[in-house]
């Protein structure tokens, strides 16, 4: 029998459902102190017959903040937000991992203790404007992060990780996409540095390998997902050698036996022309269930879970406007239309008030 979106499969360590995974959907609506709130433990929930449910990318210390209103992985009280969440969620029968977040140099003064400046590979400056609670104002200048302060980094990466195993998700997925702070170093038009951090493929690649080894041996290789962007050109992003780049990536990941690969396969947030890719390569290079994810649809879904190109595909504001999408696409029924201007931040408006079928 064919597979397709609705057959069941594993990903390393966690059981899914159907092959239908609710990609990680930034929505600025976190209460006082980055704690998830009703709110959030309410949307969550509605969206449980996901096969997996990715969080929305979710910082991993004080410094790692980029946007307003965001939930954090670190405090006690941000832990016990994210367990009403998962608690509501296993009860409907789902799953959750939690998408561990550091934005890098994609941040501002305002948003960061004590007006600290953003922290990157490089002291490069990039274009566009950061959302703050003041608006959209200019980036500033990020300051290149001293080796000395990489192992810092990392801890707070294994913190992050501990914490969510605390708060009973059912894996982690490191953020490595979209220009945030890993695809910083990975990139060489944000990483100039000159010492093993940077220059070739192989010192650009460290830190990811650093931070994935640190969160295997805490949370274990088959509850750990990794999502890359390999010509997201989003955050004003570039690389010479994409192509090559990610390929190695690829292949150093596969020692570690990882639950699963989510790749951006393309440009997403309207961030410019991606540059061309060939992910089919890519994806023979990947030893690890694969998710795919960009604007797929019902056919497109299951067309490269039957082709082997894929064995998930991640949807995004499907998901949002259709909490129950699963059973929308298996019943070919019509889908709600999503409100772009109620993507990020507000009420329950826009958030959990989009109907379910026969409502």
């Amino acid at each position: 029998m064919a597979l397709d979106l609705f057959s069941p499969v594993k990903l390393g360590g966690i059981a899914l459902k159907n092959r239908m995974v609710m990609a990680p959907l930034t929505r600025n609506r976190a209460g006082a102190g980055g704690v998830p709130q009703a709110l959030n433990v309410t949307y969550y929930a509605q969206r449980a017959s996901a096969g997996l449910i990715i969080s929305e990318a979710t910082p991993i210390s004080a410094m790692a903040h980029g946007y307003p209103a965001l939930p954090g992985i670190y405090t006690d009280e941000q832990v016990a937000g994210w367990k009403k969440v998962t608690d509501a969620v296993h009860a409907e029968g789902g799953k959750i991992v939690l998408q561990l977040w550091h934005v890098g140099r994609i941040s501002h003064p305002s948003l960061l203790p004590n007006d600290a400046q953003p922290v990157a590979p490089s002291a490069i400056t990039p274009n566009g404007k950061a959302f703050t609670y003041q608006g959209l104002v200019d980036y500033v200048q990020p300051r290149a992060l001293d080796v000395s302060e990489l192992p810092g980094i990392v801890a707070d990466y294994v913190h992050a990780t501990k914490s969510a195993i605390s708060a009973g998700f059912d894996g982690v997925e490191i953020h490595a996409a979209n220009g945030y702070l890993l695809d910083q170093f990975l990139r060489d038009g944000t990483n100039k540095r000159e010492d093993h951090y940077g220059g070739n493929i192989e010192n650009r690649t460290r830190l990811l390998l650093e931070v994935t080894k640190a969160v295997v041996t805490v949370a274990g290789a088959d509850k750990v997902g990794i999502r890359i962007s390999p010509v997201n050109p989003f955050n004003d992003m570039k690389d010479s050698n994409p192509q090559a780049l990610f390929n190695y990536v690829v292949d150093v990941l596969n020692q570690f036996n990882l639950a699963y690969l989510h790749v951006v396969e393309g440009g997403i947030h309207g961030g410019g022309i991606a540059d061309p890719f060939d992910f089919s390569a890519l994806r023979k290079h990947c030893q690890s269930p694969y998710i795919a994810n960009l604007a797929y649809d019902k056919a497109r879904g299951n067309a490269v879970i039957a082709s082997g190109h894929a064995d998930a595909v991640a949807y995004g504001v499907p998901f949002i406007a259709n909490p129950d999408l699963v059973k929308r696409f298996s019943t070919n029924a019509a889908l709600n239309e999503a409100d772009s201007s109620t993507f990020y931040g507000g009420t329950e408006h826009g958030y959990t008030d989009y109907p379910f079928l026969g409502a």
